[in-house]
């Protein structure tokens, strides 16, 4: 695939403890707890865990044992390359103690908040340059009419929230997948980011996908300098709900037990794309789930609130595609459709296109197309539906043929038969039923 020419500036590592930014103290007990839990020895071991420099992992050593928390053992056999092994003293165990009291959180030091901020903005989806070429080769398992490409183009590129709307089963999902894959670079997410001496974790491995392998060798990091390991360098993030998606889920997660909060899902998804699939299936109504991105959209930022009851703003830089099955007159207000900046309705196909992905579907699972049974389809069965014709149908009607098929024991066939008896469970018939 032809992927996005421009490279995403990495973030720098740090050279300096006071590159981090971060509260001297906080650095110091997240040193301290993940000597505790993690029962690391070593400065090479610890780095990796704290995904630091060594030359940083050893300030916060030495900053630790001037304050009698850590104290040296002495150096290591030559396996371990004679390195110096520390430890906490009883005074360290019982700070580590008390810091884990307050915050569960160890191991990967957080990123500044206002330093993540600057690494959005290097690595802006609206940064994305999209070409047609692009476009139809991401969505090369698709068939699409030309015009579709040519609105969805402009939305893409542009960055900006995108409302495809249509009949179900006609490949919105599809498509909002295949943008996805268009975009192809790789950006940088934090392990987490640190607001007000709180930390918030933000890489998810259900999220996000890691572009490179983990370094696993605590010696190879003398070598991996080439971004600072704080964060993980990932495909861009695709976030994708549907029907149980409620406001709550884009607050902060607080976890009253570790006493540390998780990222919610749209900051998550920063860097990449937010789709909210059959939009009006929610518990909420969607004029309200809009009513909540109305700032984020319009403004770039978002505001989320710590337990405290505190306010902060935190960059939004996602493409947002809400996806609905309802006409958008139904569900928004005209206020609502104007923060939506691109509206692009999804139409089944024709016929001629139909019978092209009937073709591509059926040539996919290996069965052999029968003309009798594709007329008997054509000028039996669409006519009692007012000849209105779905991406899905092709592939729900040769997946029962396939199915009756493995039922009987016969090689997979199309026969008029056949179709009559997968065309029946395609629809479900108006009748009344006796209680």
């Amino acid at each position: 695939m032809n992927m996005s020419p421009t490279a995403v500036m990495a973030p720098p590592p740090p050279k300096r403890l006071e590159d981090l930014q971060l509260p001297m103290v906080m650095m110091r007990d997240i040193m301290l707890k993940t000597l505790f839990r993690r029962n690391t020895n070593v400065v090479t071991e610890l780095a990796h865990a704290l995904r630091l420099p060594i030359p940083i992992t050893q300030e916060l050593i030495d900053l630790a044992r001037s304050q009698l928390l850590v104290e040296a053992m002495g150096t290591l056999n030559a396996n371990s390359g004679g390195e110096m092994s520390y430890q906490l003293t009883d005074a360290g165990k019982a700070r580590a103690l008390d810091a884990l009291a307050q915050s569960e959180y160890f191991g990967a030091m957080p990123v500044r908040l206002c330093i993540y901020a600057e690494q959005v903005k290097r690595q802006s989806i609206k940064n994305i340059h999209i070409t047609r070429d692009q476009l139809t080769n991401a969505m090369g398992h698709l068939i699409l009419p030309p015009s579709l490409l040519s609105d969805l183009g402009p939305a893409v590129g542009a960055g900006r929230s995108i409302l495809m709307y249509g009949p179900p089963g006609n490949g919105k999902s599809s498509i909002s997948n295949g943008i996805r894959d268009a975009m192809g670079d790789k950006i940088y997410v934090p392990w987490a980011i640190e607001y007000s001496g709180q930390v918030i974790t933000v890489y998810d491995p259900i999220v996000h996908s890691k572009a490179e392998q983990d370094v696993q060798d605590p010696t190879k990091l003398r070598r991996t300098n080439r971004f600072d390991s704080r964060y993980v360098m990932c495909q861009r993030p695709t976030v994708i709900t549907g029907g149980e998606l409620s406001l709550s889920m884009l607050d902060l997660v607080y976890n009253p037990t570790a006493r540390t909060y998780q990222a919610p899902l749209q900051l998550k998804s920063t860097g990449g794309i937010f789709i909210v699939d059959d939009l009006g299936r929610q518990a909420e109504p969607p004029q309200k789930l809009v009513n909540r991105w109305i700032v984020p959209l319009e403004e770039n930022k978002d505001i989320l609130s710590l337990q405290s009851g505190e306010k902060f703003e935190v960059p939004f830089d996602t493409l947002v595609i809400f996806s609905t099955n309802f006409h958008p007159n139904e569900i928004f207000d005209n206020a609502a459709l104007r923060r939506i900046f691109f509206k692009i309705k999804i139409d089944g196909p024709g016929q001629e296109d139909f019978l092209k992905i009937f073709a591509m579907v059926a040539r996919k699972k290996k069965m052999h197309l029968d003309e009798a049974s594709l007329v008997h389809l054509l000028k039996s069965k669409y006519p009692t539906i007012d000849n209105v014709y779905a991406n899905y149908q092709p592939v729900f009607l040769i997946d029962q043929m396939i199915a009756i098929c493995d039922f009987e024991g016969i090689p997979y066939k199309m026969t008029p038969e056949l179709v009559d008896r997968a065309w029946a469970n395609m629809f479900v018939r108006d009748e009344v039923i006796v209680k």
